[in-house]
C-alpha cells in the first residue's frame, strides 16, 4: 500500500509498575543498583509488532538483573481496528503532518530513570504512527528520554526509509540517543502487499486471497526476534548500552531497500499536500472531509494501478546508472545496527 502503513498489536506485553523516585534513589547505594531498568514504550493495533515486541522483551524480562516497564500508550480517541474504510483514510493527514491527537495520562512520572529505552512503533502513511508521534512530542518525553540509549524496532509493509528519518529527528529533539534501529518487513511481493495490506487493516482479513501470500510478517520472522532481546541482555550486563556503538550489530537487524525511497518521497508529498487540503476542511471526522477524502482514495487508487507499475519498471530499467548512488543510500539507512549477520549464530535459540 503506497502509504506504507504498518499494522501491529493491541496485546502481548505485560505492564510492569515503574521504580518510583525514592525507590531509585535508595537503590543507589544498594546491591539492587546493580538491576538494570529498562522501559519499553509499546503501541499497536492487530497482534503483530506486539508478537515481535514481546519476543525481544521476553529474555529481558526473565533475568533476575533486570526490570522491565512496559508503558502502553492510550490515545484519548483510541484508533480502532479493523479500520471503517473512511476512518482508515481519516488518519493519513495528521499522521502525515504529525499532528497527532493528545494520550490519555501516562503511569509514569517522568522521574524515573532508566538504562535502556526500548520503542517498537508503526508506520502510518509514511510518518510514525500517531501515539508515538503523540508520546514524543509529551512534555515528560525529554524528561524520560534525554540522554537515554533507545533501541527502535519497526514491523511493517516494506516502506519505512522516510519514517525512521522522521522519528530520529523526533528523538534529537527530546536529546536521546538512537544506538540501534530493527527492521522487520513483509516479505510478499511489493505489488501483492498493496492489496492485503489494506484488506487486513480495514476488513481484519489476514489470509491472502486472489494467489496472494498472507499479509504481514511470517512466524518464522517474529520468533527470530528473541535474538535481539537476548543480545540486548548480554550487552545490559557488560554495561555497553553506556557506550556508542550499537548493541545489535552483526545480528541483521535492518535490510534497506533504498530502491523505494524515490516512490517514499512521492508518497510523502502526496500525503503531506492532500492531507493539508483535507485538514482545512475540518477537524478528524467531519463530514466536510469525507468528500476529499474520498477523491483522493479514488486518485490514490489510479496512482497504484498506473503509475506504481510504469515507476517501478523505469527505476529497474535505470537502476545500473545509479548502483553507486543506491550503495550509499542503502548504508545510510540501515545505520546503526547494519544488515550484517556474522553474529547471528551465537544468539539463535
Amino acid at each position: 500500500m503506497t502509504n506504507g502503513r504498518c499494522a501491529s498489536a493491541r496485546v502481548g506485553l505485560h505492564s510492569t509498575a515503574p521504580a518510583s523516585p525514592q525507590q531509585v534513589n535508595s537503590s543507589i547505594s544498594s546491591p539492587a543498583a546493580r538491576i538494570k531498568r529498562v522501559l519499553v514504550i509499546h503501541y499497536s493495533q492487530t497482534g503483530q509488532l506486539g508478537s515481535v515486541a514481546e519476543q525481544i522483551v521476553a529474555p529481558l524480562r526473565a533475568d533476575p538483573g533486570i526490570s522491565v516497564h512496559v508503558e502502553t500508550l492510550r490515545p484519548e480517541a483510541d484508533f480502532p481496528f479493523p479500520w471503517p474504510f473512511l476512518t482508515f483514510f481519516d488518519a493519513f493527514p495528521e499522521s502525515a503532518h504529525m499532528k497527532p491527537p493528545p494520550l490519555a495520562p501516562l503511569s509514569l512520572t517522568g522521574d524515573e530513570q532508566f538504562d535502556l529505552v526500548i520503542l517498537p512503533y508503526q508506520v502510518w502513511f509514511l510518518a510514525p504512527s500517531q501515539p508515538i508521534v503523540a508520546f514524543l512530542k509529551h512534555p515528560l518525553a525529554r524528561r524520560l528520554l534525554e540522554g537515554k540509549p533507545v533501541v527502535t524496532v519497526i514491523a511493517c509493509r516494506n516502506m519505512w526509509l522516510l519514517a525512521h528519518e522522521k522519528l530520529k529527528g523526533l528523538l534529537d529533539a527530546v536529546g536521546a540517543r538512537l544506538i540501534d534501529n530493527v527492521v522487520l518487513t513483509d516479505p510478499g511481493p511489493t505489488l501483492a502487499t498493496f492489496f492485503t495490506t489494506p484488506a487486513w487493516l480495514i476488513w481484519g482479513r489476514k489470509r491472502g486471497f486472489w494467489g496472494m501470500p498472507d499479509a504481514g510478517l511470517s512466524d518464522a520472522q517474529i520468533r527470530g526476534a528473541g535474538r535481539f532481546g537476548r543480545a540486548l541482555r548480554e550487552a545490559l550486563h557488560g554495561d555497553r548500552e553506556r557506550g556508542s556503538q550499537p548493541l545489535l550489530a552483526g545480528l541483521g537487524a535492518v535490510q534497506a531497500d533504498a530502491r523505494l525511497l524515490i516512490s517514499e518521497k512521492a508518497g510523502t508529498r502526496s500525503f503531506f499536500l492532500w492531507g493539508k487540503l483535507i485538514m482545512a476542511a475540518g477537524r478528524p471526522g467531519a463530514w466536510q472531509r469525507k468528500p476529499l477524502l474520498l477523491l483522493y482514495v479514488v486518485f490514490l487508487l489510479v496512482l497504484i494501478v498506473t503509475v506504481v507499475p510504469v515507476s517501478l519498471t523505469l527505476q529497474a530499467l535505470l537502476r545500473p546508472l545509479f548502483k553507486g548512488w543506491l550503495t550509499k543510500m542503502t548504508a545510510s539507512f540501515e545505520r546503526p545496527s547494519g544488515s550484517a549477520t556474522d553474529r547471528s549464530p551465537l544468539y539463535d535459540d
